[in-house]
């Protein structure tokens, strides 16, 4: 097991650099097709439930390949698991540019959710078995690098949108590729692991009623989120270039409050009691965005500020995950994807429908209807996540000893 030590964070090695830059780009696409789905609704003459199954494809593709990250990391190692799921990455996102139709890249989108889920899933392991300074260093900078990638991934996608709506695809086609090529050449090779997972251990392992608690509260949170995320370009109503700048500003806040506000939260209050005061002003937001959502001002302000709240949950959860079960991290953690992810693929297409059948405010109040129902279902079962806060987080050397098992180093 890897001893931590007191470098700087900043003192990395090459190849934790290169699998940093390549998470960026990788949670970019988290945020990138935001500014331009008016523009592809507009240009592809579809409509808004139509061009939102972007997002729907690309979670629920990411959310039932998590269930098989753990067993191919397991045979084939974590440096081809990841290389293998950036070169996805750069194939699919090339094809979705080269589309001229919306069902093509809604298809290629699925794939591109495929290799970010094999590469999300082993750039922590492979950062935490080669970064220096220990687990939190390394933890901290896979967080920064999770941050600036939701930020700017608005962004460049509101100026390269703002040229065609083509620009955001190929330009994480053309970053990625210098992302892959650092990588295969930084990062040394890892040993593949000597256990294997089975494909259904990560469905076992919900089994376990505090993980299974934790991952249905993230399903319904993980609806609002998303229909925030993937609906609110649409009433808002500014081109590619402010859809980007009001986006950027929400990213911005997830990244500063997921990094630095959500662990003195935690410290102040425990995570759970931070969670539900969270659920709850989340669910509010999303209220605000139903009552007001011809007024563009309140709206944008609103989508905003959801990234304080958004920024601190995430982080938040997360801890919940890795703490309430003696599962392996690994296997808890894919399990616990699949299950948040269904919330992440439903919620755009569903919100679009609304939109479409009744009133542009209906999506909005669903969402806050679901969040509060996550929030129901975290309250009602918190015999079951005692562990949480008495853990209170994991102890270094467990998570360190696992994150290197997964990584074969």
């Amino acid at each position: 097991m890897a001893t931590p030590s007191n470098g700087s964070l900043l003192k990395q090695p090459r190849s934790v650099w290169a699998v940093a830059f390549a998470c960026v780009i990788a949670f970019m696409g988290l945020g990138l097709v935001d500014p331009i789905l008016p523009s592809l609704a507009n240009d592809l003459h579809a409509t808004p439930s139509q061009v939102e199954l972007l997002f729907s494809s690309y979670t629920l593709c990411m959310g039932v390949a998590m269930l098989l990250t753990s067993t191919v990391s397991s045979w084939l190692g974590a440096k081809r698991t990841l290389l293998g799921g950036l070169v996805l990455i750069i194939l699919f996102s090339a094809a979705a540019g080269s589309s001229n139709g919306i069902a093509a890249i809604v298809g290629f989108r699925a794939g591109w959710g495929l290799g970010n889920a094999l590469f999300v899933a082993t750039a922590l392991a492979v950062i935490v078995g080669a970064a220096t300074g220990g687990i939190r260093s390394a933890i901290i900078l896979y967080e920064a690098a999770i941050g600036i990638g939701i930020a700017t991934g608005p962004i460049l996608g509101g100026i390269l949108g703002g040229i065609s709506w083509r620009g955001p695809f190929y330009g994480v086609a053309v970053l990625m590729t210098f992302a892959f090529l650092a990588t295969a050449f930084t990062l040394p090779a890892t040993a593949t692991p000597t256990r294997r997972v089975s494909l259904l251990e990560p469905l076992r392992a919900l089994r376990h009623p505090g993980l299974r608690t934790v991952s249905l509260m993230a399903l319904c949170y993980n609806f609002g989120f998303f229909t925030l995320l993937a609906y609110s370009p649409f009433p808002i109503g500014l081109d590619a270039h402010g859809l980007g700048l009001v986006f950027f500003a929400w990213g911005v806040g997830v990244a500063v409050t997921s990094v630095f506000l959500a662990p003195r939260l935690q410290a102040r209050f425990g995570t759970l009691h931070t969670l539900y005061v969270l659920l709850f002003a989340i669910a509010v937001i999303l209220l605000i965005g139903g009552v007001f959502t011809t007024s563009r001002p309140v709206l944008i302000v609103d989508v905003i500020a959801s990234g304080l709240f958004f920024g601190v949950n995430n982080t938040l959860v997360t801890q919940a995950v890795m703490s309430v079960s003696d599962i392996e991290r690994p296997v808890a953690s894919a399990g616990y994807s699949f299950v948040r992810f269904i919330g992440g693929a439903i919620a755009p297409y569903l919100s679009g429908r609304l939109a479409e059948a009744f009133s542009p405010h209906v999506p909005f109040l669903v969402g806050a209807a679901m969040v509060l129902a996550g929030l129901l279902i975290f309250f009602l079962g918190r015999a079951t996540l005692a562990a949480v806060d008495r853990a209170s987080g994991v102890a270094d050397d467990v998570v360190v000893e696992e994150l290197e098992a997964a990584a074969g180093s």
